[in-house]
């Protein structure tokens, strides 16, 4: 299953770089450095840089959130569940070109589910007003399920984040079309709907091509683990840029 809408598009790439601050506070100290990672994933060829801050600081601190702030030359994306109000007063403080809205648990290991959009309409819509009074684009978790994007639409959302975890799953498994469908779909509809689509998690060099062969009008992808898991064995300037290539860009 495979649609197209007019030219393919760039889909732009966004190094989440939590990871490196994962390392460096296994050890203390500021080896590795989070700005330089920052400053180096955009000289490298990155079209942003995404940072997830979560309220136990275990990787991304807040303060690290404000330095790379000050170096940012293209586009900064910062990801965070908005019901912790240190988070809130910190985009709006910062003013990032983006915010992702995910509907994390506190504790959570990683990201897993998006947002129930009709359950939470209400609430949506009032948060993301906020953050789109103060000139932020606002991009929301969602699992790739039509409902879910519909509802999506009528919070005020610019941009939906499709959740592809499961993707990536079935995608290892061989069964690659079918991992793919319900994401055609699901950003058919958003679309159709004059929604940006961004998509992350669990995407890498074996399933990234595929996923944009199929949804070639993707705005963003935002990659962090994978990313530097190769950047450990083929350097971090050649993974950005065999990730760039595997978008076409």
């Amino acid at each position: 299953m495979q649609l197209f809408w007019g030219m393919d598009q760039h889909t732009k790439l966004s190094v989440n770089i939590n990871k490196f601050a994962t390392l460096r506070n296994s050890r203390g100290g500021n080896n590795p450095d989070v700005v330089k990672a920052a400053i180096d994933a955009q000289r490298f060829g990155a079209d942003g840089v995404t940072v997830h801050p979560r309220p136990d600081e275990r990787h991304i601190r807040y303060s690290d959130v404000r330095e790379v702030s000050k170096i940012i030359t293209t586009e900064f994306n910062i990801e965070g569940n908005p019901r912790e109000q240190k988070f809130v007063d910190l985009v709006l403080e910062v003013k990032p070109h983006q915010v992702t809205l995910v509907p994390d648990a506190l504790n959570q290991l990683t990201s897993d589910h998006g947002w129930d959009t009709i359950q939470h309409k209400d609430y949506l819509r009032e948060i993301i007003s906020v953050f789109k009074k103060a000139g932020i684009r606002v991009s929301i978790f969602v699992d790739p399920v039509v409902a879910m994007v519909e509802g999506a639409a009528d919070t005020g959302t610019d941009r939906i984040e499709i959740y592809t975890e499961g993707y990536a799953r079935q995608f290892a498994t061989g069964d690659q079309q079918a991992a793919v469908v319900p994401y055609v779909k699901a950003s058919a509809r958003a679309k159709e709907l004059g929604l940006g689509i961004n998509a992350g998690h669990d995407l890498d060099l074996h399933n990234l091509k595929f996923l944009k062969q199929h949804i070639p009008y993707i705005d963003e992808v935002s990659i962090g683990h994978a990313l530097v898991c190769d950047a450990i064995y083929l350097g971090f300037q050649n993974a950005v840029q065999m990730y760039k290539r595997e978008l076409g860009g």
